[in-house]
């Protein structure tokens, strides 16, 4: 008597271009009705307001997933100084605010910020506390403490620069980190760590691959993400850690 046949599956890798305003939830909802597959996990969160690489793993292929993880990834992103957000990014209420820091106190404290590093979680993320997603806490009102987590930044590298009035006002840098750290965080700890307080206005990344596939039309109706300012100075110092 014949064996019946397997149904066909789909295994493998997809490269999704994530633009403004979608999830990375998102993102897997549409390729699980598409291929007709719920085995389908991603290598690393994107925030809804970022845009960039998002590597989806299909089938068999999430078996990979644990070997991704910590994999360096380069992020580009803008964080703007003067006053720090309850979300960290651009898209929260500001909850503190302080003097613009001079370009020297902002490249003195880049040092602190390499190597691996005990970095404290955002209250609004996915992180689980009791048992309860940690936005939803910080959504209801609720004070949300986050143990530090050990993350590793390898390099920064210091592009644009807008100055005001003798300081910092937002900075563009290019940041590269292993799995599990939040940019957004970094940015944060950056002002404070300058004597200023700091959030993200934009983030790119992980660096797309030109071979990424753009979501359907329907996403790419989204609102864009703030323009730089400009025009901005431009310098260029690289900060690494010990290699």
């Amino acid at each position: 008597m014949p064996r019946p046949s397997r149904p066909e599956t789909t295994d493998g890798l997809l490269l999704v271009d994530k633009p403004v305003g979608v999830s990375s939830h998102d993102v897997v909802a549409v390729a699980r009705r598409a291929l007709g597959t719920s085995r389908i996990g991603h290598a690393g969160t994107l925030d809804p307001f970022a845009t960039g690489l998002l590597v989806l793993l299909i089938g068999r292929a999430t078996r990979l997933l644990p070997h991704l993880a910590g994999e360096p990834k380069v992020y580009e992103a803008t964080i703007r100084f003067g006053a720090e957000t309850d979300t960290e990014d651009l898209g929260g209420t500001v909850i503190r605010e302080a003097p613009l820091p001079t370009l020297a106190a902002v490249h003195a404290a880049l040092p602190g910020l390499i190597g691996t590093i005990e970095q404290v979680p955002p209250a609004y993320s996915a992180k689980r506390v009791a048992g309860r997603r940690a936005y939803d806490l910080a959504r209801q009102g609720e004070a949300v403490a986050l143990a530090p987590v050990p993350v590793t930044i390898h390099r920064w590298r210091v592009g644009a620069v807008t100055e005001r009035d003798g300081g910092v006002e937002a900075m563009v840098v290019e940041i590269t980190c292993g799995g599990g750290t939040y940019v957004r965080s970094l940015a944060r700890d950056l002002g404070r760590s300058c004597g200023s307080a700091a959030h993200l206005i934009a983030s790119v990344g992980p660096r797309a691959a030109r071979s990424a596939s753009p979501m359907p039309s329907r996403s790419r109706r989204c609102r864009r993400g703030p323009a730089r300012s400009g025009p901005p100075s431009m310098r260029s110092p690289t900060f690494r850690g010990r290699s």
